[in-house]
This record gives C-alpha cells, structure tokens and sequence, in this order.
C-alpha cells in the first residue's frame, strides 16, 4: 500500500518538563512520521530536551501560537499533519485512528474531542469559555466543530497549504475552525483523553486575555466573512435608532406643520443615511469576501488528495 507522509508538529514554548514525554508517545504511537519540534524563544532546554528525544527541531522567532503555526505550515511537507500541543495533556494513541479517519472519509480536518481524565485537566473558566466561543462560532458560520480550541487536529496537505494563517496567538485555533466552515471542507472528530499539565509545567494561556483575544477575532472573521451580516445587522440598528427619533418628529410636522426639534431631525436623517452606507459596504465586502474565497479553494485545489492505493 502507498503510505502516507505524515509530520507531526508540536509548537513550543518552555516546555522542558513534557516535551521529551510528548515525543516519544508520538514516536510509539506514528513510528513513521517525522516529528518536529518549533521553538518560540523558549529561556529553558526544551529545544535541547526534544533534540535529544530524536524531535527535528526548528525555531520561530516571532512570539505567539499564530507565529509558529504559519511557519511550521509553510515550511513543513507532508501529505497528513497532527498537529499537537507540547504540553503532555493529550493522548497520543488515538493519533492512528485520527490518521485513518481522515485516509478514509477523506477528511481535510480531523479535531480530536477533548475527554476529561483529571479534574485539574481544565484550569478555571476555561470549560465555559470553550463552551462559549465554540457555541458562537457553531452558531455563525456553522455547527460541524466541536471542542474548537483542542489544540490536537489531524490536517489533509489541502488544508494546509490553503491555509492563510494571520492569527499570533492562540486564536489561531478559531482561524483554522472557521477556514474549514467557510470553505465546505469535509470535516470529522475523534475523541482523547485530556490529563492535566504534570507538576512543575506551568500555562501559557491566560483566561481572560486570549478569551478575549479570540472573541475579537471572532467580530474581526465575521465582519471578513460574512460582511452583508455584519454590516447588515449595523444598518438595522441604525436604521430603527433613527426611526425612533423621527416618530415624534414626524408626527409634530404632521399636526402643525412645524419641526421643533431640528437637531433630532438632523440626527434621525445623519443615522438613516447611515445605514444606507451600511448596507452599501456590506454588499461591496461581500463580493470582495467571496472572491477572497474563491481563491482560497483555487489554492486548496491545487494540491491533490491523498489517495491510498496498490503500488
């Protein structure tokens, strides 16, 4: 049978205590793939740690998630990419299945389904902000991902090189849900225990700043994606503020042929014009988005899929 290429790509910074753990379940668990290891400026051993391991280590000077994955997706050739976090939380053994579910569907993404182990798998507030951010991307641009900031995804090579990658952080997991949306691509999910961090192995997600990080990132992928909703919904708002305004107005005129409230007038009239430019803007974004998008299924397109055949 033909096999696949696969590389394994591990983002990291400061993980000395995990790092050489997460190789070698990888190792064991895809003894044929090639496993890389990205270094985002970590100040302990965790490149030296993962060299040792047999880890091909890379590094990537600009800071943040978002930085490395787009270099690791540039520079990285392979016809499948698991893609995992350095941090020895997640299951390596359920990497095969993923493999060949994605051989078999096929599947451009494959997003391994977190499976809580330990009560201190999660720190606190993460559960509901996955929750939240997950439910309002499903409910936007679409319900076919679940547990969206799993940091453990299979990619098809079609995904990869069509990926634009503009996040820095760790919103670059919303970034790479919503590619997969906004370009139909077929996608599936596998499941994994998720442990917690072992002691000593600190965090680099901070709730509340990358929660809020990623919520931007979500108004900033809707107002490029979707512009006639964004927009639409602005020309609503205001076009019922002025309305409101204008009633009154409106109704003065009407009885007495006056127009007492001129500034009002002049608001009401400045708030409907308004609108109307909202309304303008969403239809030229929205043809500016859908060209965007063609051009990302012509780059998708270029690359074959991988097709397991008899040599």
């Amino acid at each position: 049978m033909q096999k696949p290429q696969i590389a394994v790509l591990v983002p990291c910074y400061n993980e000395e205590k995990t790092i050489a753990s997460v190789v070698r379940d990888f190792r064991v668990a895809l003894p044929h793939a090639q496993i890389y290891v990205y270094d985002n400026n970590s100040s302990d051993r965790t490149a030296e740690v993962a060299r040792a391991a047999g880890a091909t280590v890379r590094t990537e000077t600009q800071q943040g998630k978002g930085h490395v994955v787009r270099r690791m997706f540039r520079d990285v050739e392979a016809d499948f990419y698991v893609m995992v976090d350095g941090d020895d939380t997640y299951d390596a053994s359920v990497a095969g299945k993923m493999i060949a579910s994605a051989i078999e569907g096929p599947y451009d993404l494959v997003n391994c389904v977190r499976r809580e182990v330990e009560n201190a798998a999660y720190r606190g507030g993460h559960r509901f902000g996955n929750l939240l951010l997950t439910g309002v991307v499903r409910r936007i641009f679409g319900n076919r991902v679940r547990d969206m900031l799993s940091g453990y995804k299979v990619f098809s090579r079609r995904f990869v090189k069509s990926f634009p990658a503009l996040s820095q952080g760790f919103d670059i997991e919303t970034e790479l849900s919503v590619h997969a949306l906004e370009l139909s691509l077929p996608v599936s999910h596998g499941e994994g225990s998720y442990r917690g961090r072992p002691e000593g192995s600190e965090s680099k997600l901070r709730t509340y700043r990358d929660g809020w990080r990623i919520l931007m990132l979500i108004f900033k992928l809707l107002r490029h994606e979707r512009p006639m909703l964004f927009f639409g919904a602005l020309a609503t708002l205001f076009a019922a503020t002025s309305l409101t305004l204008a009633a009154p107005v409106l109704d003065t005129y009407v009885l007495f042929g006056v127009v007492p409230r001129l500034p009002t007038a002049v608001l009401a009239m400045g708030l409907m014009t308004m609108a109307f430019c909202s309304v303008v803007t969403g239809t030229i974004l929205d043809t500016v988005s859908r060209g965007r998008r063609e051009t990302r299924m012509l780059a998708y397109l270029q690359h074959p899929a991988f097709i397991e055949s008899q040599d």
